[in-house]
């Protein structure tokens, strides 16, 4: 098979799914130094790959726009995607799509006869839809870019002192697998009381930062990001934290894709469903206790919650996250 020249790479929906395509297309363009990958995404997304040399990106709309394009790697499969992949199709245009393995994530979430096994990695789904279209690559083989400059205003928003960087991501898409927020004020008024650490509060939206300002008042090492930063004034710190403290959400993804030690806390949702942060180690994950809750996981976005699984985050106590922060620090 002859390996394209110009591959069109869809990826649209939630901001975590769209993170972990990139450290697959930092290989993929590390492997493949002279294809040309135009992506398609949200333009909110941008800044995620502009660490990669030969991309560019095309905000969700290709209808017109795919001259030279002889392959497209759908990594979404979702009707949207579906529209435009067959679109190409039809003009001769070679095309692959994502194998998102309904099947064997229904086995794993549902509550009878579950089939609790680790599936394979989103990120090793997506390597494999390049490798249909003759560019295989080994994720092992990844390089982790460097920290990405720090402006003026994020250099104030650290401070002069040297302390360490923690970022403090509490919120999630559903409630249920969200640490309960005064397990996570423990949290923060330990690693406060150490007065060592800079702590930088994550969120989006009205409610969240409301919620995490009312938290920041509280302790002096503590800072909201939400709703100060730019996207791209995110990354850069993100990029530059010692250590990232996250539920299963897309800030645990952001820090990972630079390489950044991220602890992430699970509720109803479990990393065997394929979704755990790129190359963090296992010991990062920390789960709510399967013993207790043996329905987990209960769906894979967390979007299903038996009823008596609202507590189940309850079983993974601050002492426990308060040690792998401190290990990992």
């Amino acid at each position: 098979m002859t390996a394209p020249t110009h591959i069109l790479v869809i990826r649209l929906s939630a901001l975590g799914d769209v993170a972990m395509t990139v450290p697959v297309l930092r290989v993929v363009a590390q492997t493949y130094p002279d294809l040309k990958i135009t992506i398609v995404s949200k333009g909110f997304y941008q800044p995620l790959f502009q660490d990669i040399h030969n991309i560019n990106f095309l905000e969700a709309d290709v209808y017109g726009q795919h001259r030279g394009i002889d392959a497209v790697a759908d990594l979404h499969n979702v009707i949207r995607s579906k529209i435009i992949t067959n679109y190409l199709g039809w003009q001769g245009v070679r095309t692959s799509t994502i194998d998102k393995g309904r099947t064997e994530k229904k086995a794993l979430t549902r509550s009878n006869k579950k089939e609790f096994k680790f599936l394979k990695t989103t990120h090793q789904r997506y390597a494999d839809v390049f490798a249909v279209l003759g560019l295989p690559i080994d994720l092992n083989s990844h390089h982790f870019p460097g920290k990405r400059d720090l402006s003026p205003k994020l250099n104030t928003l650290i401070g002069v002192e040297p302390k360490k960087l923690i970022g403090i991501a509490p919120f999630a898409a559903y409630k249920s697998k969200m640490y309960p927020l005064d397990f996570m004020k423990e949290v923060i008024a330990h690693l406060d009381g150490l007065k060592k650490y800079r702590l930088f509060l994550f969120g989006g939206g009205d409610y969240e930062t409301a919620t995490l300002t009312k938290i920041a008042d509280q302790f002096d090492s503590a800072t909201v990001v939400a709703g100060v930063l730019y996207f791209e004034e995110e990354l850069a710190l993100i990029s530059n934290l010692d250590l990232m403290l996250s539920m299963d959400s897309g800030n645990g993804h952001l820090a990972a894709l630079f390489g950044i030690p991220t602890i992430t806390l699970w509720g109803v949702t479990h990393p065997a469903a394929g979704f755990a942060p790129f190359q963090q180690p296992k010991e990062n994950q920390l789960y709510a206790d399967r013993e207790k809750y043996p329905l987990i996981p209960t769906s894979v976005y967390g979007n299903k919650c038996p009823e008596g699984y609202e507590a189940a985050m309850k079983t993974i106590t601050p002492e426990a996250v308060l040690a792998k922060i401190l290990k990992n620090l």
